[in-house]
């Protein structure tokens, strides 16, 4: 088989490239940027995936698409999340059915969900987005099942948050300040029910659904979660580094989060203050029913290998010039913040 792996620069893109290098296939990924941990034998069609040009090479003589390109929310740029998002997954759609390509499987996020009405969320269940870059996801959706009906053979996958050996961005923070002893929050109480999924297990989704014809809609998860408490206080547990989960009210908590943000002295988008609070998982039997895929990490099992992969690569974590997700998020203010939980009784 040979495969695109689009965004495969970026933090689950790298991960699935050197997936389906290690199950013999070959791939090509297409990328703004080059990285220092690409394959060897892996092609690199470097440039936008909002160019023509560069897309029509990048999946000329390719049976399988894994779509991963996407400005994240961190990214805080709306034109942005408009054009590569949604123009560029429809500009890449439309080459992919010009070039007969026999798959495509689109990476999209659970965001496009919002704050659901009820748990667990369902295949049936409505999307109704909140934010920006829910909505960009959303209608890259919709640019895929335009592509359906135009006869291009498309699987949709929506995971929950992203954890794995590797995870950074705003996590990098969370596993910094547990490595270093600070305390940490929830809003609130700490009771809503929040699911993670690990890259592995999403690769595992990814690959299974670009194997298995005619088009699908994928739910990812973990089936082994409780609330964010529980997780925190799990990942606080396993450093035994003295970090403690701490509450803060949760609406003048996401009002500062929100304003700190709005004045750019910290690394919070519209969905952090939207939904840390919120409860949101999947049921996710019908991708084991589809493809017999069952998660092999739970929430907690996930936090702690994220965790320990940050302490063993903490000193090349800096490390400019790759994706939000491979590096640690700008902290601005919230080192104020980290200073002052030492200080506090526990």
């Amino acid at each position: 088989m040979i495969a695109l792996v689009t965004g495969g620069s970026g933090y689950f893109g790298s991960l699935l490239v050197h997936r389906l290098v290690a199950a013999g296939h070959t791939v090509r990924v297409l990328d703004l940027n080059d990285v220092d941990d690409r394959p060897a034998g892996v092609e690199l069609v470097q440039g936008d995936i909002r160019d023509a040009a560069v897309v029509a090479r990048a999946v000329q003589g390719v049976d399988v698409v894994f779509n991963n390109v996407a400005q994240v929310p961190l990214a805080k740029d709306e034109e942005l999340l408009r054009t590569v998002n949604v123009d560029g997954t429809t500009l890449l759609l439309a080459e992919c059915l010009r070039a007969g390509v026999r798959k495509v499987v689109h990476t999209s996020s659970s965001a496009v969900f919002g704050v659901p009405r009820s748990n667990p969320v369902l295949p049936t269940t409505v999307p109704s987005p909140v934010e920006a870059y829910g909505h960009a996801k959303l209608a890259a959706e919709w640019a895929c099942l335009d592509a359906v009906r135009n006869g291009l053979d498309v699987t949709i996958v929506r995971p929950r948050t992203i954890l794995g050996h590797g995870r950074l961005g705003i996590f990098g923070i969370l596993f910094e300040w547990v490595a270093d002893g600070a305390d940490i929050f929830v809003l609130g109480d700490g009771s809503n029910r929040y699911q993670f999924v690990h890259a592995d297990d999403l690769a595992d989704v990814c690959v299974l659904a670009g194997a298995s014809p005619g088009p699908a809609v994928f739910n990812a998860g973990t089936d082994r979660f409780g609330t964010m408490r529980e997780s925190l206080e799990a990942l606080c547990a396993h450093a035994g580094t003295g970090s403690k989960v701490r509450s803060l009210p949760a609406g003048p908590a996401a009002l500062g989060m929100k304003a700190a943000a709005g004045l750019h002295l910290a690394p919070f988008a519209p969905y952090h203050w939207l939904m840390y609070s919120k409860s949101l998982w999947f049921d996710t039997q019908h991708v084991h029913d589809a493809l017999g895929w069952s998660p092999k990490y739970s929430n907690a099992e996930m936090l702690a290998d994220s965790y320990d992969w940050f302490l063993a690569n903490r000193a090349s974590t800096a490390d400019e010039g790759r994706s939000h997700h491979r590096t640690i998020a700008k902290q601005g203010a919230l080192r104020v913040l980290k200073t002052a939980t030492r200080l506090l009784p526990g």
